[in-house]
Formats: C-alpha cells, sequence, structure tokens
C-alpha cells in the first residue's frame, strides 16, 4: 500500500483499543484484524494525548449518523470515501436493503479484502468497492460500480479532508453535491486552522509529514466552506459539546481564536 494508506490502519488499531473497553462507544470485532501490527506500531509512533479517544469518538459519531439516516431519510446509497480500513458494512445492523460504495486507492482495497475475507455483510447489504485516487478524476469509475446519482445518498467523509489541499477539498466537497440528487447527506470531520501548527501536536504532525500523510487543510468556519460546496450544515460539534459523545478533555467555545479544534459535521445537499 501506498504510505498515506497505512493510517488506515492506524485508525483501526485505536478503534480495537476503544472496542476492548468495558464502555466502548461501539464494537468492531475485526478492527484488531485490519489493524495488523503495523496499526499498532504507528498508534504508538504517532501517540498524542487525544488520538485514541477522538478516533473513538469520530467513529461513534459517524455510526450514528449512519443508522439514523437510513430511516429519517430514507438511504438508498451509502459512500464511505476514503473507506480505508472502515467495516461498517459488516459490524453494524443496516436494518434493510442499501448499496454500500467503498471509495479508497486500489492497493488498500485489495488488502482489506484478504483480511475480511471470512466476514459477513450485514443482511440486505451489497458492498462495491471501487479502486480510486481520490486527489484526482474518480467520478466515472463510481458511476460505472453501478451508483446513482438520482439515489438517496449518505456521504461519508471521515479522516480525509485535512490531507487534502485546500482546492481540493473544496472541490472534493463540490464533486459530492454535483453527483447527489435530492435527499442527499455527507458526514464527516474537518480541523482547524491552528491545528495544523499545534505546537503540542507537533511531534505526532511531523510524524505524519514525515511518513508522507502530512495535514494541509484546516479551517475556522466549517459551515462556510460546507455551504460554498453546495451543503447546508444540519450539525457541527466538537468534542466535548453537548451531545458530540465521550469526551475527557475542557472544551473552549467558538468564539475563542486561534485554537486546535476538531469537528463533526452533518450537512444536507442545498
Amino acid at each position: 500500500m501506498e504510505a498515506v494508506s497505512y493510517t488506515a490502519q492506524w485508525t483501526a488499531a485505536a478503534r480495537a483499543l476503544e472496542t476492548e473497553r468495558d464502555d466502548a462507544l461501539f464494537r468492531d470485532p475485526y478492527a484488531r484484524a485490519v489493524a495488523g501490527d503495523t496499526g499498532f506500531q504507528l498508534l504508538e509512533r504517532y501517540a498524542s494525548p487525544v488520538t485514541v479517544e477522538y478516533l473513538a469518538l469520530r467513529t461513534a459519531y459517524l455510526d450514528r449518523v449512519l443508522i439514523d439516516s437510513l430511516e429519517a431519510h430514507e438511504i438508498e446509497q451509502v459512500v464511505l470515501v476514503a473507506a480505508g480500513m472502515d467495516t461498517r458494512p459488516y459490524r453494524l445492523d443496516w436494518g434493510r436493503k442499501v448499496s454500500v460504495f467503498e471509495l479508497d486507492r486500489a492497493a488498500l482495497l485489495d488488502v482489506k479484502e484478504e483480511m475480511l475475507a471470512d466476514a459477513e455483510l450485514s443482511p440486505g447489504l451489497s458492498r462495491t468497492t471501487v479502486g480510486v485516487d481520490l486527489a484526482g478524476s474518480w467520478e466515472s469509475a463510481l458511476r460505472e460500480a453501478g451508483f446513482s446519482t438520482e439515489g438517496r445518498t449518505l456521504w461519508i467523509v471521515e479522516g480525509l479532508l485535512y490531507y487534502l489541499k485546500e482546492d481540493s477539498a473544496r472541490g472534493l466537497l463540490a464533486t459530492l453535491a454535483h453527483l447527489s440528487g435530492p435527499g442527499a447527506l455527507v458526514a464527516g470531520d474537518l480541523i482547524s486552522t491552528a491545528a495544523l501548527n499545534n505546537p503540542v501536536a507537533r511531534p505526532f504532525i511531523k510524524a505524519l509529514e514525515e511518513d508522507g500523510a502530512p495535514w494541509l487543510f484546516g479551517t475556522d468556519t466549517p459551515e462556510e466552506l460546507l455551504e460554498a460546496c453546495g451543503w447546508r450544515v444540519e450539525e457541527v460539534k466538537q468534542p466535548g459539546e453537548e451531545g458530540s459523545g465521550r469526551w475527557p478533555y475542557h472544551v473552549l467555545p467558538r468564539h475563542v481564536t486561534d485554537v486546535p479544534r476538531n469537528f463533526l459535521f452533518t450537512a444536507a445537499l442545498i
């Protein structure tokens, strides 16, 4: 796999540790297998005070958005953009027929396929993998794989946007809107501009740079970013705010400037 793809195993390792907690926010019985030794080595290399807590909270938040949207918004298609080692098609009870598309680099998807060869999909799901470079052109490949621009779609963009340059991040969000029909949703996460240069997290950020997976983009106004790209925000939450999930650290209000932040968001097509 390419260097940037190994961060997917790092995330899986964090999910495995969360799964093994007595008060786990979710259970992912496949996480330790898809993390492999590489994932746990990277978890140690990228150690920071909030890494595992944040990755667990993000996973649980997007799990909730997905399950809630299936009924509340009658979602027919779910696209995991930069799917990585995500195992939602196997570990969640989706409850009905849904078409799932996983977008990521082909080498990563091939490795994942081998790791999950014996896993069973949630009843009713169809799962299609689409090997693409998300920094390039990928829309035709998704359509050719069976994606319908008329279907009611949920896009999950997890742990991706800050690895892209700003114009690419904006272009990706705008492309998702362009491919969407009425009732579409997008959910994911962003970081603030201050997070790119946070001195406390500098060893972690430097390690990502050395491993070919640097953070490149942050925003202090996620609502404005999403609206400019064709999406109306339904919610933006920081870890620690009411309804965000378990978070052991103090959270500063948005009006305090120059603060490293993570944002979890859900938005609907304008």
